[in-house]
């Protein structure tokens, strides 16, 4: 029966990995139940590469993705980007064993602008084919303002029309925040994505105790208006079986558990209680 494979966004560990070294990090991650991860908001240092090369040998996890900024977030701002570190991304890549790069965002300056958002996926769109004649993919990482509509048209359905070479990583719990269903989006998607991103969406509970409702009703609204919180897969309300099942369709191989916020819970016991989700699903023999 086809499958496919349960990982570890490794962005909700950045913490653990500034605390414990990325070969310890993913010792943990691996003692879990997951053996996949994808890398991001690690520096890839020439020490961290060989850790996490080191640990995915000795813990058996696969390297699903890394990630890339095509071009910096801001400008000026420092880290690597395919712009001008094509060679060394690539090389970290197959040293990696990894096929699949993703960028996590679209430039800030960017967001907003039909115009200056399709000049910046033209360049990922040209990024992609370089890439590819390497032998790897590139996926771009949706959040929530890809739901914008130009002319009645989702802007991301604009992207996917306006490309062939690159690829999307879909996060259902972003999908969930525009007000879509992501278990049709994800099957509109067949063919476009390998990546997955789960994460379940809660509506948080409400704190007011130090609203005093004669003066702070506008922030009494601002608090109303943001209950909306990061999940582990269970603790929200999303189908995630529906999902799972609606990815595996549309092509997709690596179903990777993030949580953008823990809020104050340890990120371990997170992934350890999305896992339990999972495994609770029938998904067991996915990890």
């Amino acid at each position: 029966m086809k499958k496919g494979k349960i990982g570890v966004q490794m962005m909700m560990l950045k913490g653990k990995v500034e605390e414990l070294g990325a070969y310890e990090t993913m010792r943990k991650i691996s003692e879990l139940g997951y053996h996949a991860v994808e890398v991001s908001q690690i520096p890839m240092t020439p020490e961290n590469v060989a850790e996490i090369k080191r640990a995915s040998q000795d813990f058996d996890i696969k390297i699903a993705a890394l990630s890339a900024a095509v071009e910096p977030m801001l400008p000026g701002m420092p880290g690597e980007t395919l712009a001008s570190d094509f060679e060394k991304i690539v090389n970290d890549c197959k040293t990696l064993e990894c096929n699949y790069l993703r960028i996590g965002m679209m430039p800030l300056m960017a967001m907003g602008n039909k115009d200056s958002i399709m000049e910046f996926i033209a360049k990922a769109e040209d990024m992609a084919h370089r890439l590819a004649e390497h032998g790897i993919e590139l996926y771009y990482h949706t959040h929530h303002l890809e739901f914008q509509k130009f002319d009645g048209e989702y802007l991301l359905d604009i992207i996917k029309n306006n490309t062939t070479k690159l690829g999307f990583e879909l996060d259902v719990h972003w999908i969930q925040r525009a007000g879509v269903n992501p278990v049709e989006f994800v099957k509109g998607y067949a063919g476009r994505i390998s990546l997955l991103h789960l994460k379940d969406y809660r509506i948080g509970q409400m704190d007011l105790s130090e609203i005093d409702f004669t003066k702070d009703m506008g922030k009494f609204f601002d608090i109303f208006t943001n209950t909306i919180e990061f999940a582990e897969l269970g603790e929200g309300n999303l189908d995630i079986a529906a999902i799972m099942e609606a990815g595996l369709e549309s092509g997709a191989q690596y179903f990777l558990v993030e949580q953008d916020n823990t809020y104050g819970r340890d990120p371990f016991e997170c992934l350890e209680v999305s896992a339990n989700h999972l495994r609770k699903l029938g998904y067991a023999d996915w990890f």
